[in-house]
């Protein structure tokens, strides 16, 4: 087998729609984003913000900071409010990249899906502000909506997020969860990163999709110092008691160096008595959710993991 081959041939089951899609991107020649500069790898994910379609329409979608941090969200209230719970989301991008525009359409389709308000959260990146920041400013958010600070009342909200934002939400229930003056409805953890362990079976079954050890490598290094990334701040695989967490729904895709990780914390979170629901996604890859304009089956994922979120936020 040689890297010449085909997508659809060295990976078989991969969407045949995202195959050809990115056999057309591998075709352009284009640097990986570990041979960027944070700058670039930001403009490139930026570029790629106008190929994701626009999700329902809101009755509102208002922008505010975060006070006395500062740290800027946007709220996405539906037509229709049903839940008790509100959608904390925290977007992917690899901690280095990604803003409020990342996530967009999953947030519509959550609140629309939840009848709850989404706030999304444009916490702090690296290498400019390094670990924790980004954790900081996740539990900085978290509690704020938790205590009415989205102009909605105090209640129990839902931690959610995609990639380095599914990490971000991870570490932050752990760190919540015993938090009296906060309630968890749950989370929603879609291919979250969840350890800097690069020698997984995925790692070398699904390198060369979208991404894979040099690139994560490279997004651990801005992110995290080597000497902190045992810390459950870090890799929440790694928090010693998992005991008291709310119900998780995680979804992992097949294609995608990730998904090893995802499916041994879903593990590990029944084993310590946690409500845990694993998506498996086997044709798909790491940020399907940027790719729904060209697989149907991207699509259909992205308005399942919408109402999986409906549940969780119904459900508090």
């Amino acid at each position: 087998m040689t890297t010449t081959q085909p997508l659809a041939e060295r990976f078989p089951g991969l969407d045949p729609p995202l195959a050809a899609q990115l056999e057309q991107a591998a075709a352009l020649g284009l640097p990986s984003l570990a041979e960027l500069t944070p700058a670039q790898a930001r403009d490139r994910v930026r570029a790629g913000d106008a190929a994701v379609p626009a999700g329902p329409d809101m009755r509102a979608v208002t922008e505010q900071a975060i006070r006395p941090a500062g740290i800027p969200v946007r709220r996405y209230e539906p037509y229709e409010l049903s839940a008790a719970a509100a959608v904390v989301w925290f977007h992917g991008g690899g901690w280095v990249t990604g803003d409020l525009n990342y996530s967009d359409q999953i947030c519509r389709l959550i609140a629309q899906a939840a009848g709850a308000e989404v706030i999304s959260v444009d916490y702090r990146l690296a290498p400019e502000h390094r670990f924790p920041a980004a954790v900081q400013d996740g539990l900085a958010a978290a509690r704020w909506v938790a205590a009415g600070g989205a102009g909605r009342p105090p209640g129990p909200i839902l931690l959610a997020g995609d990639s380095a934002g599914g990490n971000i939400a991870a570490v932050c229930a752990q760190q919540l969860a015993s938090d009296p003056q906060v309630t968890l409805a749950g989370q929603l953890l879609v291919y979250p990163v969840l350890d800097d362990d690069t020698s997984r079976d995925s790692y070398r079954r699904n390198g060369g999709v979208v991404l894979g050890a040099r690139e994560m490598s490279w997004f651990f290094d801005q992110y995290c110092p080597a000497g902190d990334r045992g810390s459950p701040l870090f890799a929440p695989l790694r928090a010693p008691d998992l005991a008291g967490l709310p119900a998780t729904v995680i979804a992992v895709a097949g294609h995608d160096p990730l998904c090893d990780e995802g499916a041994a914390y879903a593990r590990a979170l029944a084993g310590a008595g946690v409500q845990a629901t694993l998506l498996d996604y086997a044709a798909l890859v790491h940020g399907f959710l940027r790719f729904t304009a060209i697989s149907p089956a991207a699509a259909a994922a992205a308005r399942e993991l919408a109402q999986a979120a409906a549940r969780l936020a119904r459900a508090s």
